[in-house]
């Protein structure tokens, strides 16, 4: 079984893989102050059920975090293979900008599964912390993308700067034209991260030409995927697919 580690900046995200099968997942929130022993004990309470891990693949978009799993790894899993992705790990994926080094490990992980299960030229949206748009070569190469803040950090953001608003939970209003100012917000940021999405999406196929896919991914994508025109599939898994991926080519 592969234990598979998606360290975010908002959420941690572990899966379990028998060979290419997903057999569970877990989501938590990343805690940057979490010691490696800390953490060794909501693994353990999460993996108490499931059989024991012959193998460890991680990511993590959060350096200090990223200091204390290897500490984990050390301590609690030193008999496993291990993979973590950063520069110098083999994925396959060439990176075409311009400092390849600056390119977050979960997006060129989700460029070798997105590229992976539906080949390209294709396009992954991932809805996180940040809203990230990158783009598959048709030979699954990392051509570079497009950043923007992501939703729940736009709300938090609208409502701490903002006196008469506030933060509101995220789903459908009655209506485009908010008759209140809850029904409002919800229209500007459900409708407003939609068509965002959608005009990034259909410039970079204006440039780049035809996609096979655009690809959904993250945990807010649900909350924007039925309001977003151009998005053709939903992936909730695709960072940990790719993690199996690049353990596969290492181990």
């Amino acid at each position: 079984m592969l234990l598979a580690i998606d360290v975010g900046n908002t959420n941690t995200v572990l899966g379990l893989f028998e060979g290419e099968r997903l057999e569970h997942s877990w989501r938590v929130k990343t805690d940057a102050r979490e010691t490696a022993d800390e953490m060794r004990l909501t693994f353990r309470g999460l993996l108490e059920d499931a059989p024991e891990p012959t193998g460890v693949a991680v990511c993590s978009t959060v350096p200090s975090v990223l200091r204390e799993v290897r500490t984990m790894i050390q301590r609690y899993y030193a008999h496993l293979p291990t993979v973590i992705v950063e520069p110098g790990t083999k994925t396959g994926v060439p990176v075409l900008t311009d400092n390849p080094k600056e390119v977050g490990a979960d997006r060129i992980v989700n460029t070798l599964a997105a590229h992976h299960l539906f080949g390209g030229p294709c396009i992954v949206v991932d809805f996180g912390t940040s809203t990230n748009l990158d783009v598959v070569s048709p030979r699954g190469e990392f051509l570079g993308g497009a950043l923007a803040p992501g939703v729940e950090i736009s709300l938090d953001a609208l409502a701490a700067r903002a006196a008469q608003l506030r933060s509101v939970e995220l789903v459908p209003p009655r209506s485009v034209v908010g008759k209140n100012t809850v029904e409002a917000l919800q229209s500007g940021v459900l409708y407003g991260f939609a068509g965002q999405v959608d005009g990034l999406v259909r410039r970079i196929i204006a440039e780049i030409g035809p996609v096979t896919a655009v690809i959904a991914t993250g945990g807010l994508a649900p909350i924007v995927l039925p309001e977003s025109i151009t998005i053709t599939h939903h992936q909730p898994d695709l960072t940990l697919i790719g993690l199996r991926l690049v353990y596969d080519r290492n181990v």
